[in-house]
């Protein structure tokens, strides 16, 4: 038999078990866990964390393969819903992949897990006392997964995407915003923020057809264009300024002329409605575009086109959880930890000097500074750190149209408003349809599951999830959706 907190891995029958932590963070008098790996008869009595009441574990031997765990919580049964979850004989129950015979569990946590709490409130309470136990089951060590199990996982994921189509992507319902080119750009802006939006393909009534897209980058550029003293485009221009007008004169300005010195006219990067989701995903990625609208013509010659949806990462990502929802346990890679799988970038550890430096801000930095950044990194967030690294919030690319609130933009200076007000006054302006809801920073820990990781990247509007370590928040890595999708499709 096994006794939690034990040192012994193996028991009498020379079965190897694997000491493994399980978490219980939401409250309770007596929690007891019980699963396959107890046979459902013998519930296990977990603990009170010391200094965080409402958090209970217990370590059980648990052998190699895949379990089904539930808690029992004063009387009654119940599951984390945080975790992986399928439907099983008991009900919605979590589950557990454990690949290998893991390192013993290292001594209990300290009671110290109050010292670095933030000020800016970027997780709930029950982060800041189960952070370093990971969430449900949390496996210590590092696990390896076969490079045979990775193909199999990527090659399932590929599969799906491959087979199915960008009507996938939309809703039962909703409204989609396309502008007209002609529109004054500060129109555009306002209208954007008000609608909640943070993108909308563009309309060319003369020539009858889309010709592209106005995005955040747009505004920011606009703004830091404003912003300098040799700038030909004033306030009250920019009342008149039509976004044709702003796009032709962007490709003047950066030489994408022909031999006549004529702007260059670029093709709009979109899908159709036919297009396979990898096909989608995969044009994404090469044209270093956020979205691509999804456009059907009912005629072959391409005319009357119909605008049906904006394609993202997120949204196919979405569609990827949805169809695995009930067999995630059939893609060993969704339960690997995201420390052992190449993705992402990490600061880089102490004698390491093959890492990049991650793009960061201080909260008193210049928000000029924090616009210059997003556009120099080619990134669409970055991390608002303390003095100590650790993680605040984060401040987007699309962040910039809460300026247009009360005409905000023409009151300021870039210069001399900090990223810390920035940030306060997107939590003021939140647009009436709630897009900066979407927009609260996300957090994972080194040792969380891929799937996890899908799942905070699948909400709408982030790109980005924030790694940091357990208790301090210091900001430890970052993984894109971009680095997701071109881990899964094996692109460069």
């Amino acid at each position: 038999m096994f006794f939690p907190g034990s040192n012994n891995s193996q028991d009498t029958s020379g079965v190897v078990l694997v000491p493994t932590r399980f978490v219980w963070p939401y409250g309770g008098r007596r929690v007891f866990v019980s699963g396959t790996f107890t046979r459902w008869s013998e519930p296990v009595l977990m603990s009170p964390v010391e200094g965080c009441p409402n958090v209970f574990q217990a370590i059980c031997g648990v052998t190699p393969g895949f379990h089904q765990y539930k808690f029992y919580v004063d009387g009654e049964w119940r599951h984390d819903e945080r975790q992986p979850h399928v439907t099983g004989n008991y009900g919605i129950v979590n589950t557990l992949l454990l690949t290998r015979e893991l390192d013993p569990v290292p001594p209990s946590l300290g009671t110290d897990t109050h010292e670095n709490r933030m000020n800016m409130d970027v997780e709930n309470d029950v982060f800041q006392c189960a952070v370093a136990l990971s969430g449900g089951a949390t496996q210590e060590a590092t696990m390896a997964i076969s490079e045979a199990d990775v193909e199999i996982s990527c090659h399932r994921i590929s599969e799906f995407l491959s087979t199915y189509t960008a009507y996938e992507l939309l809703p039962d319902s909703g409204k989609v915003i396309a502008l007209d080119v002609n529109l004054p750009v500060k129109q555009a802006f306002h209208i954007l923020y008000e609608q909640g939006i943070p993108v909308a393909p563009l309309w060319d009534s003369y020539k009858k057809q889309f010709v592209g897209v106005l995005s955040p980058l747009d505004f920011i550029l606009i703004l830091r264009e404003l912003g300098n003293h040799g700038s030909n485009l004033t306030q009250e221009e920019l009342e008149t300024h039509t976004i044709s007008a702003w796009k032709e004169g962007r490709q003047l300005l950066y030489g994408q002329v022909d031999e006549h010195g004529r702007p260059i006219e670029k093709r709009l990067v979109h899908a159709g409605a036919y297009d396979s989701l990898k096909d989608v995903a995969v044009k994404i990625l090469q044209n270093g575009v956020a979205t691509v609208p999804i456009i059907h013509s009912p005629f072959r010659d391409g005319s009357f086109p119909q605008l049906l949806h904006i394609a993202s990462l997120s949204g196919i990502l979405t569609c990827i959880c949805r169809h695995f929802r009930h067999t995630s346990n059939s893609l060993p890679i969704l339960q690997q930890p995201i420390c052992t799988i190449p993705l992402g970038t990490w600061v880089p550890r102490l004698g390491e000097t093959n890492g990049r430096p991650l793009a960061m801000l201080r909260p008193n930095a210049s928000l000029g500074s924090a616009l210059a950044l997003l556009v120099q990194a080619q990134v669409s967030s970055i991390p608002i750190v303390d003095d100590n690294d650790s993680l605040l919030d984060t401040y987007s690319r699309s962040d910039i149209t809460a300026l247009a609130k009360d005409r905000v933009y023409a009151q300021i200076r870039l210069d001399e408003m900090s990223v810390h007000q920035a940030i306060q006054l997107r939590q003021d302006s939140s647009s009436p349809n709630g897009f900066f809801d979407g927009q609260r920073c996300q957090m994972c820990l080194r040792t969380d599951h891929l799937l996890k990781v899908i799942e905070r990247l699948a909400n709408p509007g982030v790109r980005r999830v924030i790694i940091v370590e357990a208790g301090s928040k210091r900001v430890e890595g970052i993984v894109s959706l971009s680095d997701v999708f071109r881990f899964l499709l094996g692109l460069p």
